[in-house]
């Protein structure tokens, strides 16, 4: 089994007294157990076992996941609303502890990963996919329709690459690395400059569309959608369909699309911009493995950007 260093463990018991006062405070008695759910990279996660149901109590590591849960209760009622099933959110603040928290329902269901019947989860994943990226946002980025501030909105598809993505220093990454040739670098900018047209119109993407954030029955049902932690605004469904369709095999990338309801020209014409998108987002994982000088990793991911892995086409 895997031991707990003594500084984080310490770290879980002072959340786990933290749960169990925020449990008492909203439901005036107390938990009947609590169990910590190893895996919450920025939160601690405890599963809830009380007279009134099962909970989920996420407890933020720093005082800036309050706004993360705000707009995450934002995103998730309005999913709920066009028909995607989600968690019920019950509560998020910072009044009764001293750190951001949510409060939220458990869903049953196990998780999708690694169940039989994938294809046809996928399909459904591909129909709730997109019910999400129909719901209309405004501007661009993690601040938008949720939050009422004004001067860290993203008007524009561009604002959005230069000022919150930080191209040009995700570029320069690449370019250092040399994950891309100078003139791949430069086709790589100019499509997502271009983006989806002139004056695209932005929408609700969950931000993380993967299996693992999928929970079904044992027929392979989903009951939730969840983790909406980085859900944004942003182009659809171009951002979601490049995460979503990531860790697919080809069958499954055809799957989730037919449930989408994509037909083939529509994906051509989306496909080198869905492409950059996920190109550009392995940026921050090379300035990582910079950091720790695997260089053997670097490679891999030298060999992954350049194509060469892609055995159906003749690009790269």
């Amino acid at each position: 089994m895997k031991q707990v260093k003594p500084t984080v463990a310490v770290d879980i018991q002072k959340a786990k007294r933290m749960a169990r006062h925020l449990i008492e405070h909203h439901f005036k008695t107390t938990p009947q157990r609590i169990v910590y759910q190893a895996g919450g990279m920025t939160n601690f996660v405890f599963r809830i076992h009380h007279g009134e149901g099962e909970f989920v109590v996420r407890i933020g590591q720093n005082p800036g996941k309050l706004n993360a849960y705000i707009k995450e209760q934002w995103a998730v009622a309005r999913a709920q609303k066009a028909g995607v099933p989600t968690p019920e959110i019950l509560e998020v603040g910072n009044e009764v502890i001293s750190s951001p928290y949510m409060i939220s329902r458990c869903v049953r269901g196990q998780a999708a990963t690694h169940h039989p019947d994938r294809q046809k989860i996928l399909r459904e994943l591909g129909q709730y996919t997109a019910l999400i990226n129909s719901i209309l946002t405004s501007g661009f980025g993690s601040v938008f329709d949720w939050s009422s501030n004004q001067l860290s909105k993203n008007d524009s598809w561009s604002e959005f690459l230069y000022q919150e993505l930080h191209l040009d220093s995700r570029l320069e990454t690449l370019e250092k690395h040399k994950m891309l040739s100078p003139s791949k670098l430069k086709e790589l900018r100019l499509i997502l400059e271009r983006g989806a047209g002139k004056k695209p119109s932005p929408g609700l993407n969950h931000g993380d569309v993967r299996l693992k954030n999928v929970l079904v029955t044992d027929k392979g049902k989903i009951t939730a959608l969840i983790d909406w932690e980085d859900c944004m605004s942003s182009l659809t469904p171009h951002w979601d369909l490049s995460l979503a369709l990531h860790d697919l095999s080809t069958d499954e990338k055809l799957e989730f699309l037919a449930g989408y309801g994509l037909d083939e020209d529509q994906f051509l014409e989306m496909a080198p911009l869905i492409k950059a998108i996920n190109v550009i987002n392995y940026a921050p994982y090379i300035e990582q493995l910079s950091a720790t000088n695997d260089a053997a990793k670097l490679a891999q991911y030298r060999l992954i950007l350049s194509g060469a892995l892609d055995l159906y086409s003749l690009q790269g």
